[in-house]
């Protein structure tokens, strides 16, 4: 996954990536990590925790929804790519190992979410193109 162009400026609706960081010899982290991109193949996430190109992730996607909150856990993913803004990076992330057969548990869910998530970024920009109809 590249990050090609500046349009990062708004982060997925409902959307985040958590992921667990070892901080000593007992200690761990949780972190939550907002997702500026998604498709089967990887992500794209903003956070200020460090990484170097070559790091591997164990990654959990979570959607936000109503009754019931999505769950794509166990997936594992690759930074490619590393870009400073402000006090945040931005990293490119390709999931590694993930098997796309309709038994896979994992890649499921993560067809479901990008599933809804392409609904509701059709229905944003639907929402925001008939606004600015009106308003002309």
């Amino acid at each position: 996954m590249q990050m090609s162009d500046n349009r990062y400026h708004t982060p997925l609706p409902d959307l985040l990536a958590r992921f667990t960081l070892k901080k000593g010899l007992f200690r761990k982290e949780v972190v939550e990590a907002s997702l500026f991109d998604l498709n089967q193949f990887g992500c794209v996430l903003k956070t200020d925790k460090v990484f170097e190109p070559g790091d591997t992730l164990g990654l959990e996607l979570e959607m936000t929804m109503p009754f019931e909150n999505l769950l794509a856990g166990g997936l594992t993913g690759l930074v490619t790519e590393r870009r400073k803004y402000c006090s945040n990076f931005f990293y490119s992330i390709d999931f590694v190992g993930i098997d796309y057969r309709p038994k896979a548990d994992n890649s499921d869910q993560l067809r479901r979410i990008l599933d809804v998530l392409d609904r509701k970024q059709s229905l944003l920009s639907r929402r925001g193109s008939t606004g600015a109809g009106a308003t002309a």
